[in-house]
């Protein structure tokens, strides 16, 4: 059972979920006591309230704060050996999305991406925390953009690691969010997709895909993630509401700085998008990591980290530690 909270300790005094009420705190069939019983970092978990939710928060170390985002179908798993070597510099705050993960879900309108960016601001606004540095991987880099450019957060650093920041071009942007909408749509297609996932050679080939190599850890976990139903209908209803046109016709007056990391083997997020992007924002700085995939955060963190230390140090002097 997660430990109660003792007055000064940094999650004492939010709304959470009641301790006796954690099993019940769940994604569609996603359960805490079972499927979180040994959750990467399960002593960091919090469920909080707020906008109308519970959300799975993981929260560790001190000093100023630094948000972690996770991209879509995945969660605070993703983070798992980046987040504690972060630690050590900052506050590390990484909630699971709406619908992901240990995270409730949300109607249609809250699933797109104004709607995900107010849910984040409600959720910091409750956690009383300001992050000084906001990092992002693929569609949670969108996130953090778009919370920058509506004035949610103001960060001395945004940092999208293989961050997907544009519209699909071509045949897949005609494809890609319709297909999700049918998906969405269909009664059972998440029960049945969860299905064909739960077979743990169809996950390798998942992530493969991206362009990455996981540890068994790794793959056991996305395993878990992608063979249940809830999570995964949250995941289809986020892709089928995502719409980046209005976030690359606002990209231009982000005025926050903005680095673009990209894993040169990414088959997920092409790392030419990093270009396309600073041709937008020529302010943007672009970072290339040789020779990782979608999930470069996971198969080298600690390359990762040191690089993201590196920039705080190089941001405003309020995320240097």
């Amino acid at each position: 059972m997660t430990p109660p909270l003792e007055p000064g300790h940094p999650w004492h005094g939010l709304a959470c979920a009641p301790e006796r009420d954690a099993s019940a705190v769940s994604s569609g069939s996603l359960q805490w006591e079972v499927d979180g019983a040994h959750w990467p970092h399960r002593e960091t978990s919090r469920f909080v309230n707020a906008g109308g939710r519970q959300w799975h928060v993981q929260r560790m170390g001190e000093g100023p704060v630094l948000l972690l985002l996770h991209g879509t179908g995945s969660s605070t798993h993703s983070f798992r050996a980046l987040a504690p070597l972060l630690a050590a510099h900052f506050t590390v705050i990484a909630p699971d999305l709406p619908g992901h993960g240990f995270t409730q879900g949300t109607d249609d309108a809250g699933a797109g991406l104004p709607g995900m960016a107010r849910g984040l601001a409600q959720l910091l606004r409750v956690l009383d925390v300001r992050p000084v540095v906001a990092v992002g991987h693929s569609a949670g880099a969108a996130i953090l953009a778009r919370m920058c450019l509506d004035g949610r957060i103001a960060p001395s650093l945004v940092v999208s690691l293989n961050g997907a920041l544009l519209p699909w071009r071509g045949i897949a942007g005609h494809v890609f969010r319709p297909l999700a909408q049918i998906l969405a749509a269909t009664p059972f297609a998440h029960r049945l997709f969860a299905r064909r996932a739960a077979d743990r050679a169809a996950v390798e080939r998942l992530i493969a895909g991206t362009g990455s190599r996981l540890d068994r850890e790794g793959v056991d976990l996305y395993a878990r993630l992608t063979g249940n139903p809830g999570h995964v209908a949250g995941a289809l209803r986020m892709m089928a509401a995502w719409d980046l046109a209005p976030l690359e016709r606002d990209l231009p007056r982000l005025s926050r700085p903005l680095v673009l990391v990209a894993g040169s083997r990414d088959a997920t997020v092409p790392p030419d998008q990093a270009r396309d992007v600073a041709a937008l924002l020529p302010t943007a700085r672009i970072v290339t990591l040789p020779g990782l995939g979608h999930l470069a955060h996971e198969e080298a963190p600690d390359t990762v980290a040191t690089l993201l230390l590196d920039l705080a140090r190089h941001a405003d002097g309020r995320a240097t530690t």
